[in-house]
């Protein structure tokens, strides 16, 4: 069978319930997406602070295999493993990048028997954190240009510009453009571009960050560009990290969903690491 046939074919059990009976959580501090998915309250952190600390494994640095075993298979069969033999163990994996998904590459919630479910939602929008993502990176273009065709205060070069925008697919046809065309209504034509989402500094920090007020504050310290007399100016010089941050209150929120074997499983951030942490 495929991927997703066996994924289809997978007896779910209500998030709700699985989230009480394995991680102690009461519903109330679970917000539902369905039966299937939930975001966890960054409350819960407050919570647990009594208890000891668990062991971490790491799954990093596999080159896949032509089947596609690599880094999400292993860690999610490895997880598997370890609740089979009686050991408490979660697995926490990074939301799929949707681009990828329609390219060779395929979906990216690992496959055969080791796999997160409900498959097809996590690779596609899932809870919409790469969207709310996009929104807050894209957010910080928009509110350069906009600083830009309203005066210019910080005296930013438009050749000199380092913050570009995103979107969660691929389209090589917009990695470069010319924005700001059409008139005196429409800015100041400059070169730009757009990356993927996945590779946004926003994820990095998104991914980096433990608490709302953390998220904000790297924010804020985002390169955007320099000045004409080399000054560098960052998303705090344009009041803009508050706003982002805003559009990141739930999306920061972790995502539990379950294996194929029923298990725990947290789906937080996505990021391209090798591209978003440099």
């Amino acid at each position: 069978m495929s991927d997703i046939e066996i994924a289809q074919q997978a007896k779910m059990e209500e998030i709700t319930s699985l989230a009480k009976q394995r991680l102690k959580l009461d519903p109330l501090q679970l917000d539902s997406y369905g039966r299937y998915k939930a975001k966890v309250s960054l409350d819960v952190m407050s919570d647990l602070t009594d208890r000891p600390d668990g062991k971490l494994i790491l799954v990093t640095a596999v080159s896949p295999t032509p089947a596609g075993e690599g880094k999400t298979t292993t860690t999610i069969g490895l997880s598997d493993a370890l609740n089979r033999i009686g050991k408490k163990s979660m697995v926490c994996v990074r939301e799929p990048s949707m681009g990828p998904c329609f390219g060779m590459k395929g979906g990216a919630a690992g496959g055969g028997y080791a796999q997160v479910v409900p498959m097809e939602d996590i690779n596609l929008h899932f809870t919409g954190d790469l969207h709310a993502i996009g929104a807050a990176h894209n957010l910080l273009a928009a509110m350069i240009d906009n600083h830009i065709h309203h005066g210019n205060a910080l005296d930013l070069d438009v050749r000199k510009i380092t913050w570009g925008r995103v979107m969660d697919m691929n389209d090589r046809a917009l990695r470069q453009i010319n924005v700001g065309l059409g008139g005196t209504a429409n800015g100041f034509p400059r070169e730009d571009g757009f990356d993927i989402v996945v590779a946004s500094e926003v994820m990095a920090i998104f991914c980096l960050s433990n608490t709302l007020k953390e998220l904000k504050q790297r924010l804020g310290n985002i390169l955007i560009g320099y000045s004409r007399d080399g000054t560098a100016r960052v998303a705090k010089d344009l009041k803009a990290h508050g706003a982002m941050a805003a559009l990141l209150k739930e999306a920061l929120k972790p995502n539990l969903v379950q294996t194929l074997e029923n298990n725990p499983a947290f789906v937080h951030g996505g990021p391209f690491a090798n591209i978003a942490h440099g």
